[in-house]
């Protein structure tokens, strides 16, 4: 189905994005999201595409299940609610932070270890109450906590010196590099620092679905499906309660979802159909529904989509447009927003 040699990087250039998205108010378009997208088959090739899908981007905290994947196979033995967190973007609810604090005892360490940036919970509700208690940015709160618990644990069982675990040049980072690599099946183009802190590796958007088809086409019992198990049975843990990533893995059986900041979303099927989506602007109103009619281009029943489809637009209190994927996009005709 896809080749096990890894294809050169993918080219560090302005990228050619297309129109993915309206924002329709009184019937006429009053604005335009540009992106990119990507549907892949089951056999892993390209049945859809809009925009530039080859050029080098940053898949952001889409990047995670093939971090968790990564860690997994270097000994990380979680698996479940923990592993799923491992992959997390989580929303800073109790049970994510509990969960981190799990992590770092499994490890005989202590949140003092983590090099993640603190802030508040990424959830607005959490974040209130926090405020209201008084609460300090905490980085076991940071949305980015488990999976820097998670890498800590890694270098602990393999007896990599943890101070430094977020240096490019460090074992743990060398050895997720290597997995990324083979999954997305291309050279990294370029390495930075993501928002938490930790190494951020560029690829392609198309090396992105691809590699998140190749995680939830694994055999049973390996890193890959022992992450994609644990984020499907825990989507709440991977994202957080109302998230649109959790609510969809529950509405669609089968579907591994993950998505980054900047509009960035991948997603893939237990039979290897994948999408994956960019928004150019990073708009999270776009990405939902570009995300939903790519999913719906790769054979997704419609019907379970409908709550993904987008959100309304105001005016006086009453719906008066809607943010819609463009005509190309959308698999099936659906009535034009007011």
């Amino acid at each position: 189905m896809y080749s096990s040699s890894i294809a050169d990087a993918p080219l560090v250039r302005e990228p050619l994005h297309a129109p993915v998205a309206h924002l329709i108010r009184g019937g006429m378009i009053e604005g335009i999201h540009y992106g990119s997208v990507v549907v892949l088959g089951g056999d892993g090739d390209v049945r859809f595409q809009l925009g530039d899908i080859e050029a080098a981007f940053y898949p952001r905290s889409a990047l995670k299940p093939v971090q968790a994947v990564a860690m997994a196979r270097a000994g990380l033995p979680l698996d479940g609610e923990l592993l799923s967190l491992a992959a997390a973007s989580h929303s800073g609810e109790e049970r994510h932070v509990a969960g981190t604090r799990r992590i770092l005892e499994l490890a005989g360490l202590t949140e003092d270890h983590l090099r993640n940036v603190p802030d508040m919970p990424f959830d607005p509700v959490v974040r209130d109450i926090w405020v209201r208690e008084g609460r300090a940015p905490s980085r076991l709160a940071q949305n980015c906590s488990g999976k820097h618990a998670a890498m800590l644990y890694t270098c602990a069982l393999n007896g990599w010196s943890l101070d430094d675990y977020l240096d490019p040049g460090h074992p743990l980072q060398q050895a997720i590099a290597e997995i990324v690599e083979d999954l997305t099946g291309q050279r990294i183009a370029r390495v930075t620092v993501d928002g938490c802190g930790a190494p951020l590796f560029s690829v392609s958007l198309h090396g992105l679905a691809r590699a998140a088809a190749r995680i939830t086409t694994a055999a049973p019992g390996t890193p890959e499906a022992r992450v994609a198990d644990a984020m499907r049975e825990h989507a709440e843990m991977a994202s957080g309660s109302g998230r649109d990533v959790a609510a969809l893995m529950r509405a669609v059986p089968g579907l591994l979802v993950k998505d980054g900041f900047e509009g960035v979303q991948v997603a893939a099927l237990a039979d290897g159909r994948a999408i994956a989506v960019k928004i150019a602007d990073g708009a999270s109103r776009a990405r939902v529904p570009v995300a939903a009619a790519a999913l719906a281009r790769a054979g997704v029943d419609p019907e379970l989509l409908t709550e993904f489809q987008g959100e309304a637009l105001l005016g006086g209190g009453r719906e008066v447009g809607c943010v819609r994927p463009v005509r190309s996009l959308e698999p099936v005709a659906v009535p034009a927003c007011a």
